[in-house]
């Protein structure tokens, strides 16, 4: 008994309850209203009944006077199923019918009886109002000769109908109770363990067992749905962490170089003995060192928020072809000295929904990534930047004809300070295409690298939702 409280401290427990208490009291209402109504029309059957014996008797009366009269009552009275009948003389002395003793004071007005009165056949004893009376309702009629004749009906009927209906009414509210204290015991105990191994996983979560998840029982139920939702939440979570770790290593990793340059100029030049000039070199290299430093953070900051989805970044119209005119416009002097091809195939205007600054720093990245590798490897080093419409879709990419990155490598050359490079000989952070990537997320597209034929092909694929 001790389960049945903590059940109904659940919501659905306390639910099936109130739906319980509601059903119970419709139905007590609904069947009270059902034989009330059902009684009254029975007890107005029963009238029109005794109007329609009393004009019969009426009339007999007419043609054969009194003993006409008793005659007919007689045969009617042994009749199966018969009505009331009784003729008594002007002091309520029962004369003939068949009623034995009727209730006091029933005979005593003319016209229907104001209530139901008692009343006993013929071989009943006992005192008067027993449970062996019977009730009827009856309309009384003065003679001529101040005679009295009453015609009724038993209520044996409507009651019996009330008390069925009361049994019944009585029976089905015994089941409903039944059938809940069940359900509240067997399912109610049921849910109360699975909240119990939910609390207990979640329990051990907070204790730092970060792999544990919660039960599944594959019934599909709302616990179920709940536990998968929670568990994909806690893998989100889980792949979170994994990540803020390799960034956190990264970070210690690739800005412990920087900072240690930074100081060792510093040292060198509050050391060293040389002149005004080599002071102003060693700080004009501190300072771009710094300015690189700033940099690489801000890419870090804008990565976390875009990807956390806090950016407030605003989205508009934007065309993607003039972008890929400014970018190559901006590059064509530093391809030049690179000895690097640099060409747009983009004159068809496209416009999507997004941030010109995020789609055109994305852009540039990439750009200047494939600028960067292509350089000195072969005879025509070669970067295109196309613009294209496909089902559904917009694709703007930059293909270059460098060494390439391995099919295996490509997805883990779009995460955070990711440098494929071993010997790291090429200047950068390894978060362009970190950035590129969380660009096309904030826009709802995603980035694509392929390398058919030689070179690296990186796309960033923008969703229309129309054909072009």
């Amino acid at each position: 008994m001790a389960a049945l409280p903590a059940i109904m401290k659940t919501t659905a427990a306390r639910l099936s309850a109130l739906y319980l208490v509601l059903f119970a009291a419709c139905a007590v209402v609904l069947v009270i209203y059902v034989s009330s109504l059902s009684a009254r029309m029975l007890t107005a059957q029963t009238q029109d009944a005794i109007v329609e014996e009393v004009s019969d008797l009426a009339r007999a009366y007419q043609r054969a006077g009194l003993p006409g009269l008793v005659r007919l009552v007689e045969i009617r009275a042994r009749q199966p199923g018969a009505n009331l009948y009784l003729i008594a003389d002007p002091n309520g002395l029962i004369l003939s019918g068949n009623v034995e003793s009727i209730q006091p004071g029933a005979l005593d007005e003319p016209g229907w009886t104001e209530r139901p009165f008692f009343y006993r056949r013929y071989g009943e004893r006992g005192a008067m109002r027993s449970d062996s009376d019977h009730t009827a309702v009856a309309q009384v009629i003065r003679l001529p000769n101040q005679m009295i004749l009453l015609v009724g009906r038993d209520l044996g009927e409507p009651e019996q109908f009330r008390r069925v209906i009361r049994r019944a009414l009585a029976a089905a509210l015994g089941m409903m109770g039944l059938g809940a204290l069940l359900i509240w015991f067997f399912v109610g105990r049921h849910a109360l363990r699975r909240i119990d191994s939910v609390s207990e996983a979640s329990r051990q979560i907070m204790g730092g067992d970060l792999s544990r998840r919660l039960p599944v029982t594959g019934a599909g139920d709302e616990f179920d749905r709940l536990s998968e939702n929670l568990n994909a939440m806690l893998d989100r979570i889980a792949a979170l962490n994994e990540g803020l770790k390799q960034v956190s290593a990264n970070i210690a990793h690739d800005l412990k170089t920087p900072l240690t340059r930074l100081r060792n100029r510093a040292e060198a030049a509050l050391n060293g003995n040389a002149g005004p000039a080599a002071a102003r070199e060693a700080l004009e290299q501190t300072i771009a060192e710094s300015d690189q430093l700033i940099r690489t953070f801000n890419a870090i900051l804008m990565i976390s928020r875009l990807e956390a989805g806090y950016s407030a970044e605003s989205t508009a119209q934007v065309d993607l072809a003039a972008i890929v005119a400014d970018v190559v416009e901006l590059y064509e002097p530093v391809a030049e000295q690179m000895g690097v091809d640099l060409r747009a195939q983009a004159t068809e205007t496209v416009q999507v929904e997004g941030n010109r600054e995020l789609i055109g720093q994305a852009l540039s990245n990439i750009v200047d990534n494939a600028m960067k590798y292509s350089a000195g490897f072969g005879d025509k080093p070669s970067v295109v930047v196309f613009l294209r419409w496909e089902a559904q879709a917009v694709r703007l990419g930059v293909r270059d004809n460098g060494p390439g990155i391995p099919e295996e490598d490509r997805e883990r050359a779009t995460e955070r300070f990711v440098r494929l490079e071993a010997s790291r000989s090429q200047p950068g952070s390894g978060l362009g295409l970190s950035l590129a990537k969380a660009v096309m997320t904030f826009h709802g597209g995603r980035l694509e690298l392929s390398g058919e034929g030689g070179g690296l092909t990186v796309a960033m694929v923008f969703p229309t939702g129309k054909n072009g």
